[in-house]
């Protein structure tokens, strides 16, 4: 049996609404987990039978025609085992991000290349704060799929487009300050950040 990871207990979470097939699930991912856990499908495929070999989800497959569909369920023990991850430990909060990562070695590439990164990190971001607009218009029309869980949704939801509306303009902002620098080899520090830099440390006392 592979362990248990937080993806483990995320698909967990989602079987205690209802049960879903493995189709079903990863569907559901890419709807509502895409914006605080987004994982690859394969992974997702797999983790329902590892919940089943550790007895945490029960497994029923269905026959219609020639086709064979299996449906994933959580059992009591899976109940009990996501209640006690959801009284432990959050681990700190990482951020993943392929266009900042371009940016931390765009002195070995391009200017045109870093620019092109950073107005296709805002068109993402903005592509995302849209998604997420979308469903929860859904919500206030009545025809989001768990209606009584919006007390929750919203305030996730709220996150979420702050975060958008953040990296959005941040990537505005960068882009502005990439267009004065000579090349991605040279170039000065914004004033701006400096000042806020300076202010943080003398803020901190370091």
């Amino acid at each position: 049996m592979r362990k248990l990871t937080p993806t483990s207990y995320a698909i967990l979470g989602l079987l205690a609404l209802r049960p879903w097939s493995a189709y079903e699930l990863t569907k559901q991912v890419r709807r509502s987990l895409h914006f605080c856990w987004p994982r690859a499908e394969t992974r997702l495929y797999q983790e329902p039978k590892n919940l089943l070999d550790h007895g945490l989800v029960r497994a029923t497959t269905a026959v219609t025609g020639r086709r064979s569909r299996t449906e994933y369920a959580i059992t009591a023990q899976g109940r009990r085992a996501l209640r006690s991850w959801l009284g432990e430990n959050s681990a700190p909060p990482r951020l993943e991000s392929e266009a900042l990562l371009r940016l931390f070695f765009a002195d070995q590439g391009t200017k045109e290349g870093l620019l092109a990164t950073l107005e296709e990190l805002e068109a993402q971001a903005l592509a995302l704060r849209q998604q997420a607009v979308a469903q929860a218009a859904e919500y206030l029309g009545e025809a989001g799929p768990f209606p009584e869980r919006l007390h929750i949704l919203a305030v996730l939801g709220r996150f979420t487009l702050d975060h958008t509306a953040l990296v959005a303009e941040w990537a505005r902002w960068a882009r502005a300050e990439v267009e004065g620098w000579p090349d991605v080899r040279r170039g000065e520090a914004s004033p701006e950040v400096v000042r806020t830099f300076e202010a943080e440390v003398l803020g901190s006392g370091a």
